[in-house]
């Protein structure tokens, strides 16, 4: 379904975790906006969305680009984690500048840094520096660990009682996806936070052995967490497909997370959106079914 008016925000990354919160929102609020997919299948849900406008192209094909950025006023800039991720995004904010956007809403990552050791952190802040470069005005959203990103081990919490990682006993303020997807359709609909850092966290920091806690207690059964070496982490990630580089950068993140490093917890989200961020027993009782047999 598609209204009449024509949409002035450009969502990417539309099919996945946030983007599609953050399609939903803004067709709850009657926001129109133009999604760019990489193809039409199995996007019946987001079409069906009032007030969207899909249109197929990719980040690396400039002709594609150039059709989704017409008439765009505000975009959302998200990619999938890949080896080329910087450089797509580097394009889209050349592209955006040539466009005439006015506004661009970046996700970024907690902790972003040129110099951390961390791959994904200094790629989002080359990202960064690169928009701030550009003119454009921008509002960066630097959320800290998914907790939807405990979907990756739904197979062994459902047929093992178990999760593993690398964490250790740090403390993290993981946050919920779709709070962050309420921040960013805030950013893109009104006034007020241009130039903004926005650090997105949870109410709280908590460690993987609560999160088994609390696991245990929403889901009715025992759940544990195993803390594994980096080698065993990185063996299981390759098994299930992941490429080396991924593999290796999400080693990085797993580390900057057991140092302790992601452990801060922002006000952010309560600022934006006036609502109280998500914690992780709320993800815990929304989401029982997908960790249930």
């Amino acid at each position: 379904m598609t209204n009449s008016k024509t949409p002035s925000i450009l969502i990417t990354g539309a099919t996945g975790t946030i983007g599609s919160e953050l399609a939903t929102q803004l067709a709850a609020q009657g926001v129109s906006f133009r999604a760019l997919v990489r193809s039409l299948e199995n996007t019946q849900t987001l079409a069906a969305l009032d007030g969207a406008e899909l249109v197929v192209g990719d980040l690396s094909d400039a002709d594609s680009l150039r059709r989704a950025l017409d008439g765009i006023d505000r975009a959302f800039l998200l990619t999938n984690s890949s080896e080329q991720a910087e450089n797509l995004q580097a394009t889209f904010v050349e592209m955006a500048q040539r466009a005439g956007v006015k506004h661009l809403v970046k996700l970024s990552q907690f902790a972003a840094d040129l110099d951390s050791p961390v791959r994904f952190l200094r790629y989002h802040a080359a990202v960064e520096q690169k928009i701030r470069e550009s003119g454009l005005a921008y509002t960066f959203l630097r959320p800290n660990l998914f907790m939807q990103g405990l979907f990756g081990f739904r197979d062994p919490i459902v047929k093992q009682g178990k999760f593993f990682a690398t964490a250790g006993d740090a403390k993290i303020s993981l946050v919920d996806s779709r709070d962050i997807a309420a921040v960013a359709a805030e950013a893109l609909t009104a006034p007020g936070h241009e130039g903004k850092n926005y650090d997105l966290t949870g109410p709280e920091a908590i460690t993987h052995q609560q999160m088994a806690a609390y696991l245990s207690e929403g889901l009715g059964k025992p759940v544990f967490y195993i803390n594994v070496s980096d080698a065993d982490l990185r063996q299981a990630l390759r098994s299930v497909g992941f490429p080396e580089w991924q593999a290796d950068g999400l080693i990085e993140d797993y580390a900057h997370y057991a140092r302790g490093e992601a452990s801060a917890v922002s006000s952010a989200i309560q600022d934006v959106t006036g609502k109280t961020p998500r914690d992780f027993r709320n993800f815990v009782r929304d989401y029982a079914a997908v960790f249930s047999e």
